[in-house]
């Protein structure tokens, strides 16, 4: 079982996220991943979105894994440059195969 937080971080140029994730089960989970990207990020606006972090950007084209212990935790990251002041929900989700971990948070800006 894994469970996620994420974190906002807002200043006046930018907006740090960062999506934890954690095992929160008795097991070791296996993580696997299509190519380099490991998380992603998107803000809405009044349900629209206005922003998300892969866009146009290029990952390696490699298959990865990583596996989590009982109680292990890790964190993927990224920033929103310039964003425009307002109000906004912010999804951050695991891009593992197989696995639906997203967490969902309101910040203003």
């Amino acid at each position: 079982m894994l469970d996620a937080i994420l974190s906002v971080t807002p200043s006046d140029d930018r907006v740090e996220f960062a999506l934890a994730v954690e095992n929160a089960g008795d097991e070791p989970v296996t993580l696997s991943f299509r190519d380099g990207q490991r998380a992603d990020f998107a803000v809405y606006e009044d349900g629209v979105e206005v922003w998300r972090w892969s866009e146009g950007r290029m990952f390696t084209m490699a298959l990865g894994s990583e596996t989590l212990d009982p109680g292990e935790r890790v964190s993927y990251g990224g920033t929103w440059e310039e964003p425009s002041p307002g109000t906004y929900t912010a999804l951050g989700t695991l891009a593992a195969d197989g696995v639906d971990v997203e967490a969902k948070t309101d910040f203003s800006v």
